[in-house]
């Protein structure tokens, strides 16, 4: 209900024939990850090509495009703006030109000491022609490169603060690396011959791909036609973002070692030990809640019905940039079954409440129908603090549970119970606090952003 807006999804691959309409697959299965655009880059040994639009994959691809993006080396993007606004300049994955080759990247993340950097390399002579603070990235590669490709990187990466989960392509060699915390997933698999790296493993699965391993927090790993070769960053501690597995990612991906679709089963069974209720019947809001839903039902032995049904033509209302087109997503996403809800006391599943107006106005329409109870439970502990790290969580003026109690919640949404899931239950179904970032429910941030940057986000 009122969801977050999501990060980036990103899928490269080396040695195929058919690295582009892989890569189409493989974003193709990581649509959820960002909704506002698509791009690909391929290399065929002699040339670069690369085509970036706006809009969902299947839009922004066709066959005839895809024949054009040659060669046996691409990397793709999908994505959601959480730095830089949505507008075709910002689009990825970013392709530059540089003395006779060329470099591309490809990006899930954000860098919170983003402006600081942009500053000096604005004051030293570099040129931006986007917003992103993934051009800083490229520009900082580039910058050192008299030093090999290798040092390069690692010079470039070992200033940036942040989440960052990177594809670099350049000529005959794909780059994959993750920032020392690990906050973004990234994965490795192969078919055959062919090496592939994905945000999650579901791309990997429509692929047909093995999945071999994830890149390692700090991890730097090269792919050409000498095989694989890493090198290492000092890591000191992880902090795998935890709404990766509440939310973000598809239930069929393994993220964090742990897979998702049994993971937020696990919460449904933790929530109906902390808040049993009864009622007539156990229902999710779609496609969110539908684990959870089915843990609580089966832990509650209650019945599991799908009361709202989805139209899924419609994208998440949180991808929509648009605060007028959130709303209209809302309303058109989820009908309710009013023949099956009049009347009854409902139990619904769901993994977050954010601003809450979504959900005021969705529990005044099942009051409206006729629905005599209705409790609401979320999946985990109320969202308190924003997110700097590349999930474009609102300011705390914004997040309700910021400045409301939980009774006062439930009291503005019309409720007759809500219970949230405690921090102690979400930490005994596997989430070790010393692994995960949780700031967004405790307010203790992994790294703290620098004054410039945490500033102009509080105040947006």
């Amino acid at each position: 209900m009122n969801h977050f807006k999501e990060s980036c999804g990103v899928f490269g691959l080396y040695g195929h024939p058919d690295a582009s309409k892989l890569t189409y697959l493989g974003l193709y299965a990581l649509q959820h990850r960002g909704q506002e655009s698509a791009g690909i880059v391929s290399y065929d040994g002699d040339k670069t090509y690369e085509y970036v639009n706006m809009g969902l994959v299947s839009e922004v691809f066709n066959e005839e495009c895809l024949n054009r993006l040659k060669g046996y080396l691409a990397i793709g993007h999908v994505r959601y703006s959480t730095t830089g606004p949505s507008i075709l300049r910002n689009v990825q994955p970013f392709l530059v030109h540089h003395l006779g080759k060329s470099f591309a990247i490809a990006h899930n993340g954000n860098l919170i000491n983003a402006y600081a950097l942009r500053k000096k390399l604005e004051e030293e002579g570099a040129i931006f022609q986007s917003t992103m603070d993934s051009e800083i990235i490229m520009h900082l590669w580039l910058k050192y490169l008299h030093l090999g490709l290798e040092e390069a990187l690692l010079k470039a990466l070992s200033q940036l603060k942040g989440a960052y989960s990177l594809l670099l392509m350049t000529d005959d060699t794909l780059i994959a690396a993750r920032d020392p915390f690990g906050f973004r997933p990234l994965c490795l698999g192969r078919k055959g011959d062919t090496l592939f790296v994905a945000s999650e493993t579901c791309a990997l699965d429509l692929v047909e791909a093995e999945y071999i391993r994830d890149i390692e927090p700090g991890e730097i790993l090269f792919i050409d036609k000498n095989g694989l070769r890493s090198i290492k960053m000092p890591t000191d501690k992880h902090a795998y973002c935890v709404f990766e597995l509440i939310y973000f990612s598809r239930p069929d991906s393994y993220i964090f070692g742990k897979n998702v679709y049994l993971f937020r089963k696990e919460q449904g069974h933790q929530l109906a030990k902390e808040a049993f209720i009864e009622g007539d019947f156990v229902m999710p809001l779609p496609d969110s809640g539908n684990y959870v839903a089915l843990g609580y039902a089966e832990a509650t032995k209650m019945p599991f019905e799908m009361g709202m049904i989805r139209n899924h033509y419609v994208g998440r209302t949180f991808i929509q940039p648009s605060s007028s087109m959130r709303g209209l997503s809302a309303r058109i996403k989820l009908n309710p079954v009013k023949a099956l809800l009049k009347g009854k006391r409902i139990i619904i599943l769901e993994d977050s409440i954010v601003r809450g107006t979504t959900s005021r106005s969705r529990i005044k329409a099942l009051r409206e129908i006729g629905v005599k109870e209705i409790h609401l439970l979320i999946s985990c502990p109320p969202h308190r603090f924003p997110c700097f790290y590349g999930i474009d969580f609102p300011s705390p003026g914004e997040l309700i549970a910021a400045s409301k109690s939980i009774e006062e919640i439930r009291d503005f949404l019309g409720l007759d119970s809500l219970h949230y899931l405690s921090l102690e239950g979400l930490l005994s179904i596997g989430i070790d606090p010393n692994k995960f970032c949780l700031a967004c429910f405790t307010g203790d941030y992994p790294i703290t952003p620098e004054r410039s940057f945490s500033k102009r986000w509080l105040e947006r």
